[in-house]
């Protein structure tokens, strides 16, 4: 039922007024003077209010202003009695917030009908503000459950319907896998390209997982470059050919904005009721298998095990301990000599980072430097053995080899750096190092990601006069075919291939190919990894320019190798052999 306010100081027009609302069965509230008006105002909070202007104690513009200062009577409607009908009158009314004048005396119809106006109006109002409220609550909605960029699910609504899933799950016993994928370039291509090409790569991942995937499964993101996947109870070799699927789907290039871009993708996966009963246990299990997929190869899957916390506990210690190894001095250089075939000379090494952890020992960077990639700590200490390894060099080339070369492996996130050429020529300055003498090692993935950034970031090094090599050529996804687009000098031929190379007769057709296109390009050729002399000879007959490996020599302490110099005959001899 409507409820009326009257506010009128005069009891006969009052009560007339309060008996015409009633017969049209308004709730009506009465009011002797504006004071008690306001006070029953903000108590009752009625759905309109009518009032004379001209009362005894505060007038109706005082009652009005009052009301409209208070949030929860100030868009009550508002009427005016008053025998005042002056336009200035009208004017100040108006300009307070009143909706209506009535004058007096004014009718029971024109008291209804400016009722009526009024309270449709107000439902107009209400109606267009309860709407714009539905709006606004389901964007706010959408806001919390939903990630902006992508439109994907987010982590709190993933949260919601997993729990229902799992619950239905658990009433029929069946099993229930849980995805967590990562990409592994994300933030290299992101500081690399820009967050403009950042958030095209996220959507373009996004649309190519719902497309993988069916109509019951469920995909959110659920960090910057993390997504989870829910699926419905499906068999073993199901699921697994969906995680494969995924994998060969986001291992195919993106165009974004002309810019061809590559990622690898890893994916850890945890099953309900197996590897745990909640959400965030099994999140966090499907974590951990998807970091162990990251050690295991690219572009692969892993699920989970309990063996694995046991493992992660490790790496985490040390993780901890690999971030103070710089400032306790923890590191050494070793260095491999690397040798002319032709002429038996040792014309170079290569710098090899050894850690000598206090408590575990000689730790092999098998174990710290997929972790230093991670935790980014790659970058400080790949400027440290940049640093370490051209100030030893220049020390030989003045007591022993004056044209000695060294190379140094440059990670992927030294690479993407911005201020790589400044940083590499304030090495050589301290150093006293010429540019001519060292040689940057580049993993070959690092072509074909990103390839407008890479040239031009080849180009500037070129320009320093530095020489670049491609390092464990043929391992990954790469063919001669990329070495046309990039100033590249060296391509060192993989253990795996030298390793096999006597004994298979394709291996030894693609080392040939290798030596000779290369040539064929101007570019020089190194064999990693010789331990027989079968392979020297097969090489030295291809016509490889250089090698390194145990048939020649094991990486050395900085004295060894210092020793192995001023052996030089001995050397060339033991080629000659």
């Amino acid at each position: 039922m409507t409820k009326i306010l009257v506010i009128e100081d005069e009891a006969i027009l009052r009560a007339n007024t309060i008996q015409i609302l009633e017969f049209e069965d308004f709730q009506t509230i009465e009011a002797e003077n504006g004071l008690i008006g306001v006070q029953l105002a903000q108590k009752e909070l009625p759905d309109l209010i009518i009032c004379d202007i001209m009362m005894r104690g505060i007038d109706g513009y005082t009652v009005l202003a009052m009301l409209r200062q208070n949030p929860l009577t100030a868009t009550i409607p508002f009427i005016f009695t008053t025998a005042k009908a002056s336009k200035s009158d009208l004017r100040r009314g108006m300009e307070l917030g009143a909706d209506d004048y009535l004058t007096k005396p004014f009718t029971a119809d024109e008291l209804l009908n400016a009722i009526a106006t009024r309270l449709e109006k107000q439902a107009t109002i209400i109606q267009q503000y309860t709407t714009k409220l539905k709006q606004v609550e389901e964007k706010l909605n959408y806001l919390v459950h939903y990630d902006s960029l992508t439109n994907l699910p987010n982590q709190l609504l993933l949260q919601d319907r997993l729990n229902a899933l799992l619950t239905q799950a658990n009433n029929h016993k069946i099993i229930v896998p849980i995805l967590l994928l990562g990409l592994a370039q994300f933030e290299q291509i992101n500081s690399t390209l820009g967050h403009e090409i950042g958030n095209l790569l996220l959507k373009a991942v996004a649309e190519r997982l719902i497309a993988c995937l069916g109509k019951e499964s469920m995909v959110a993101r659920l960090h910057t470059e993390q997504f989870a996947i829910a699926l419905p109870s499906v068999k073993l070799q199901e699921f697994t050919n969906i995680a494969q699927s995924i994998l060969d789907s986001l291992s195919k290039s993106f165009i974004l904005n002309k810019h061809e871009v590559f990622i690898t993708t890893n994916i850890g996966i945890a099953l309900y009721p197996v590897d745990g009963k909640d959400i965030n246990t099994l999140i966090e299990n499907a974590k951990v298998a998807m970091q162990f997929s990251k050690k295991k190869e690219v572009n692969s899957y892993q699920f989970y095990t309990s063996k694995m916390n046991a493992y992660l506990s490790k790496q985490i210690a040390l993780d901890n301990s690999l971030h103070h190894a710089l400032e306790r001095e923890e590191f050494q250089v070793y260095y491999q000599p690397q040798v002319d075939l032709r002429t038996g000379k040792i014309v170079g090494a290569e710098a090899l980072l050894r850690w000598q952890h206090p408590e575990q020992g000689l730790v092999s960077p098998v174990k710290f430097i997929p972790i230093a990639e991670e935790n980014g700590l790659i970058v400080p200490i790949g400027e440290w053995i940049l640093m370490a390894a051209c100030r030893q060099t220049k020390i030989w080339q003045t007591n022993c080899l004056p044209n000695l070369r060294i190379s140094v492996n440059l990670s992927a996130r030294q690479f993407g750096q911005h201020n790589l050429s400044q940083r590499l020529v304030h090495i050589l300055e301290e150093t006293g190092l010429e540019p001519k003498y060292l040689e940057l090692e580049l993993t070959e993935s690092i072509f074909i990601k990103n390839t407008e950034a890479t040239t031009r970031m080849l180009n500037e090094l070129q320009t320093l006069g530095v020489e670049i090599a491609i390092d464990d050529f043929g391992t990954g996804y790469s063919s001669l075919s990329y070495l046309k687009q990039f100033p590249v000098d060296t391509i060192k031929i993989d253990k795996c291939f030298v390793d096999s190379v006597v004994t298979d007769s394709k291996t030894a057709k693609i080392v040939t190919a290798i030596i000779q296109m290369a040539h064929d390009l101007n570019m020089k050729t190194i064999a990693e990894g010789v331990e027989t002399k079968a392979e020297f000879s097969f090489l030295r007959q291809r016509q490889c320019d250089e090698f390194q490996g145990y048939f020649f020599s094991r990486p050395l302490t900085a004295t060894e190798f210092e020793q192995l110099l001023n052996r030089e005959n001995y050397c060339k001899s033991y080629i000659r052999e």
